[in-house]
């Protein structure tokens, strides 16, 4: 039988061990429960889905209300880029995997070299399938990983925690900071130590998940929503597009070859005869073969004036038309 004594040890070392932290999670928002919901595990599996689903669908409004300041932080990741600075993304657990996810489709999509567009996970690339135990704890390990990767002043860091307090994001913000890097932290909780932390600080508040405390679900979705606008609006901001075409794709495989070759057809009308012959004179390059059909000029001409317009088609179509 346990004493008082054990007992009130017991009662006081898990309060000075975890109290503060409980308490801090019962502030947040998406920590809240729900009791509307407490009975969920006994409704059929169709109505389970519908709640479900209302409740995901509340997700893009509360994006639409941050519209202004995430643009704010497009327009000032894009001019850093377009200096030669990297876009790089530092979160742990899902918030971590979101952003090495939205990293790892940037090559394939806007041809980016994989190391301009990064994403670094607490606890590194084991983490992405086995939680890595006191890794998010740690803002010395997000200061190493950044330092590891030679960050600099033209580079921007995307520090992601649906919480806002997890130190390994705030850390990566914070050590930013110090080389004057521009810094994002991207949050789902209102007053987070997160945005507070960063230059622009981009407060998603989804409101309480389903299932209590599981941010996987309408925070994960916001963040996967905002990640998606930051990487591909700045891609856009840096001629990585021509309109809606993703003219810098790499043509890594059938699919993607057919994708080229159909992406060259929408943007010039071209014959499919004209289509080949531009890729085979551009080396297959989409934005290159479209500029030698619709400004007339040859592969090496086109390379030319796109490496002038700094990758931009439409700044290089309008050279061409002026002399």
């Amino acid at each position: 039988m346990t004493s008082p004594t054990t007992d009130a040890n017991a009662g006081s070392t898990a309060s000075g061990g975890y109290g503060e932290l409980r308490a801090q999670l019962a502030t947040l928002t998406t920590e809240a429960f729900r009791p509307e919901f407490a009975e969920i595990d006994h409704l059929p599996t169709p109505e389970i889905a519908r709640i479900m689903n209302g409740e995901d669908a509340t997700v893009p409004a509360a994006v639409a209300e941050k519209l202004p300041e995430i643009s704010a932080a497009i327009d000032a990741t894009a001019e850093r880029m377009a200096r030669g600075g990297r876009l790089i993304y530092a979160g742990a657990g899902t918030a971590g995997r979101l952003g090495v996810l939205d990293a790892s489709e940037c090559p394939p999509t806007f041809n980016t070299d994989p190391s301009e567009v990064i994403g670094l996970i607490a606890g590194g690339p084991s983490a992405m399938v086995k939680a890595v135990e006191g890794a998010e704890d740690s803002k010395e390990l997000a200061a190493a990983d950044l330092d590891d990767l030679g960050l600099t002043a033209d580079d921007t860091v995307v520090g992601i925690s649906a919480s806002g307090r997890t130190p390994y994001a705030i850390g990566a913000v914070e050590h930013a900071r110090t080389v004057g890097a521009l810094t994002i932290g991207l949050s789902c909780n209102a007053d987070s130590a997160l945005a507070a932390a960063a230059e622009h600080g981009l407060e998603i508040v989804v409101g309480p998940e389903l299932l209590t405390g599981s941010t996987r679900l309408k925070a994960g979705t916001a963040q996967k929503l905002v990640l998606n606008m930051l990487s591909t609006v700045t891609m856009i901001r840096l001629g990585k597009t021509y309109g809606n075409l993703m003219v810098d794709v790499r043509a890594s495989n059938e699919k993607l070859r057919a994708r080229s070759r159909r992406i060259v057809s929408l943007a010039t009308g071209a014959s499919d005869q004209e289509i080949e012959a531009a890729l085979a004179a551009t080396d297959g390059e989409v934005k290159n073969a479209i500029l030698t059909i619709l400004g007339g000029v040859d592969g090496p001409t086109a390379a030319a004036l796109l490496a002038d317009s700094r990758g931009h088609l439409r700044a290089a179509l309008a050279a061409v038309r002026t002399t």
